[in-house]
């Protein structure tokens, strides 16, 4: 059974040495990872990447900045409210340093990276890259030179797997502490080992890639996260208050970008928000607001604070079962709002989610992704693997990855995986607008400065 005090230690997840604790600071370890991933590069770019609707150009719209801040803020709720349960019912964790407030910050800060990984263009993007490698002449090439669970891997991009190579890589990582990672990874598994058992939320995807195994299973040893299977192994208990947070966002608040767009009226929205405030919605205080936005913003608010309230009831209940690694459900799947939420994900997924801008920018997307997946791939495969056909035009394209892109000989070296990683990194990390434009660019459809 997991315990709190080793499930909360202290210390960096650095693989270039062994980080201990480091000595008391003004701010807490892990209010730290907060500000590492709030001011990181890769946290930037959310800014102009797709949430719901790509490229939007409405001003109330969300990005996943936004999104991630709006979670990262419910899961410090979540995460601290928990936090004064938890210290009250273990007394050893003060003993320990462990207060409601860094339990909060370990939730708030696995939350605001929560998307860190996700590619251009959404789901959309995950598929795109997904399908390069299954579908496309020039990504099925590459099947001979990588082995079978590394090909798993490309077949299968997850962003959830994406950000967590991304938070601890050698070169690039954020030393972030062992807690908040483990929070972070919603999905303990990696890609495509074993059978999935349907009834375990954190089989659902999987959170790391293959060449990570390791990475994940040193976490784990720290914390003393169990196997629930000999691949694979059970949630850190706060990547449940990681993922309602996410949940309870992206239901209330999609719903209300939808409504904004005028996807969904503001009568049909209001019912179903009713649903879940019961008794406390109250329509003399709401009719006091002149706008349709003022009264969204308000009922959003109070919404999102009775699911809080809803999820941290829950957590507490089945707290014990998550340190057995018995509990693998969705918390928002299990609360007294949960028929409603599942009410709001269908309305979502009719009205919103396929809806005609959103499907047309998602169709731009795929071919956007697939077209610079093309252009790289040929060029690397071109240079490394079929020297014959390495042309003028394959080294000006390969004149356009980053600086830092390893470029060794990858002609004499029998696994092309980590020269594909590396591709995937380049082009999972642009932001939309920047991926649109440098398609335009290799394809020749824009000239830079016409």
């Amino acid at each position: 059974m997991m315990n709190w005090e080793q499930l909360l230690a202290g210390g960096r997840f650095d693989l270039n040495k062994n980080n201990a604790p480091s000595e008391p600071q003004s701010r807490s370890e892990f209010e730290r990872d907060y500000d590492r991933i709030i001011f990181s590069a890769p946290f930037r770019n959310l800014q102009d990447k797709t949430q719901v609707f790509p490229l939007p150009e409405h001003d109330f719209v969300h990005t996943r900045l936004t999104h991630s801040l709006e979670v990262s803020s419910v899961g410090r709720s979540l995460g601290k409210t928990t936090g004064e349960y938890l210290v009250k019912k273990y007394p050893n964790l003060p003993g320990h340093g462990i207060s409601s407030s860094d339990i909060g910050a370990i939730v708030a800060a696995a939350a605001l990276a929560h998307d860190i990984g996700n590619p251009p263009f959404g789901h959309a993007g995950e598929e795109a890259i997904s399908d390069f490698f299954k579908h496309h002449p020039y990504g099925f090439v590459w099947q001979p030179y990588v082995s079978q669970l590394e090909w798993a891997d490309l077949c299968s991009f997850e962003g959830n797997a994406q950000g967590f190579r991304m938070l601890v890589s050698k070169e690039n990582g954020l030393k972030l502490t062992h807690a908040t990672l483990a929070a972070f990874t919603k999905y303990p598994r990696p890609a495509q080992i074993f059978e999935k058992d349907p009834k375990r939320r954190s089989h659902k995807k999987f959170g790391f890639f293959s060449d990570q195994i390791t990475d994940y299973e040193l976490l784990a040893n720290r914390l003393g996260i169990e196997n629930s299977s000999p691949e694979s192994y059970v949630r850190h208990p706060l990547a449940f208050l990681v993922e309602a947070a996410d949940d309870i966002c992206y239901s209330i608040i999609d719903l209300e970008d939808g409504c904004t767009l005028g996807l969904v009226s503001f009568e049909e929205t209001l019912a179903l928000l009713i649903e879940i405030l019961g008794n406390k919605f109250q329509e003399e205080k709401l009719s006091k607001y002149k706008t349709t936005s003022q009264k969204l913003a308000v009922l959003r608010a109070m919404t999102i604070g009775q699911l809080i309230d809803e999820a941290v009831n829950s957590f507490c209940e089945h707290e014990e079962k998550m340190l057995e690694g018995s509990f693998d459900q969705a918390i928002t799947d299990i609360i007294p709002s949960a028929k409603v939420l599942e009410k709001i994900s269908s309305l979502s997924v009719r009205k919103i989610y396929r809806s005609k801008p959103v499907l047309e920018k998602e169709a731009a997307g795929f071919q956007v992704l697939e077209g610079l997946l093309e252009v790289f791939s040929k060029a690397l495969n071109h240079k490394f693997f079929q020297t014959d056909l390495y042309s003028g035009k394959d080294k000006s394209i390969l004149r356009l990855l980053p600086e830092d892109f390893p470029m060794e000989n990858w002609d004499s070296k029998p696994n092309a995986y980590p020269l594909l990683r590396a591709l995937i990194d380049f082009i999972s990390g642009m932001t939309d607008k920047y991926a649109l434009s440098l398609y335009r660019k290799v394809k020749g459809i824009a000239l830079p400065g016409v």
